[in-house]
């Protein structure tokens, strides 16, 4: 019987797969930003043989992200029962899916012109459906499931860097996000608030230029009665839950605040909770459509 690895051979591997087109690449860049060693498209089979050589040259808290997709497709079946022996072996293994909508995922190859790696007589729009069917299996068993669709490269950045940059076990990792509902919600949030409810600054000509990191926008937003009466039910919630979502082991939270444009009632609040928690979950803050131009007001 071959005795176990001791605990000092600690590493942390990051499976990443997903749909062909959805982001692994960015993805890998990523990890390979923060410090992970990649390797990409390696059957699953020298998986473990790669992590061993990995750990055994950068010590306990090695850092490796192994890309897996529908290229080693003979490989597939065989994932699951590698990943819980590495496990086994006392490495702490997450699988990151990568997903995207089929007309994305279409949009995409035909901006990039690429073929698709299950190309056949049946087009695209075949091979993404049987690649959905063939990924499955690992879908099932993901950590994580991160749907791209909405995500520019920037934003797909943030999420990823968001959940792995400094990953400390035990500890919840909090990031509350900011958005416009004319948008879309973001797909990554565990949970959303809507505060369209609240005052809005846009509609008062002297404020509305200005976002909600600005004082006179922030207190317009936060020193009205329905704002104070709703945010003390919020960080009291808030205050309640992150402490259980701790204790049950959850490694990341994602809070969306939305508006209408994600310009300034969403950001007034994104900011000042991020202050109030900051004692509890040292949250990162992401105002995910700041940037974005404001769109003229719609004729009634």
């Amino acid at each position: 019987m071959t005795p176990a690895k001791s605990v000092h051979r600690l590493a942390r591997v990051v499976i990443v797969t997903g749909l062909s087109g959805s982001g692994k690449s960015t993805a890998t860049k990523v990890f390979e930003d923060i410090g992970y060693f990649c390797v990409d498209n390696l059957p699953s089979v020298l998986l473990p043989k790669i992590v061993d050589i990995v750990t055994e040259a950068r010590g306990e808290g090695a850092l490796i992200a192994l890309v897996a997709d529908v290229r080693g497709r003979e490989f597939l079946p065989d994932f699951a029962r590698v990943i819980e022996d590495l496990r086994r072996e006392h490495h702490d293994v997450k699988v990151l899916f990568l997903d995207a909508e089929d007309d994305v995922l279409l949009r995409r190859y035909s901006e990039t012109r690429r073929k698709h790696p299950l190309a056949g007589r049946g087009g695209a729009k075949e091979s993404i459906a049987r690649e959905r069917r063939l990924l499955s299996p690992l879908r099932e068993i993901a950590d994580t499931v991160l749907n791209t669709s909405q995500f520019t490269v920037h934003q797909l950045r943030d999420a990823l860097l968001r959940r792995f940059r400094g990953e400390e076990g035990g500890e919840l990792r909090v990031s509350i996000v900011s958005f416009g509902y004319r948008y879309g919600i973001p797909l990554d949030a565990d949970m959303v608030v809507d505060v369209r409810f609240l005052p809005n600054p846009n509609f008062v000509p002297e404020l509305k230029a200005y976002t909600g990191q600005n004082r006179r926008v922030r207190d317009y937003v936060m020193k009205a009665e329905t704002t104070r009466r709703f945010y003390r039910l919020l960080t009291s919630f808030l205050h309640f839950l992150l402490p259980l979502y701790t204790k049950e082991g959850k490694a990341y939270f994602t809070l969306g605040i939305g508006c209408t444009g994600g310009r300034h009632r969403s950001v007034a609040v994104a900011e000042a909770l991020a202050k109030d928690l900051a004692g509890q979950a040292s949250p990162i803050v992401v105002h995910r459509d700041l940037a974005r131009s404001p769109l003229p007001a719609r004729r009634s």
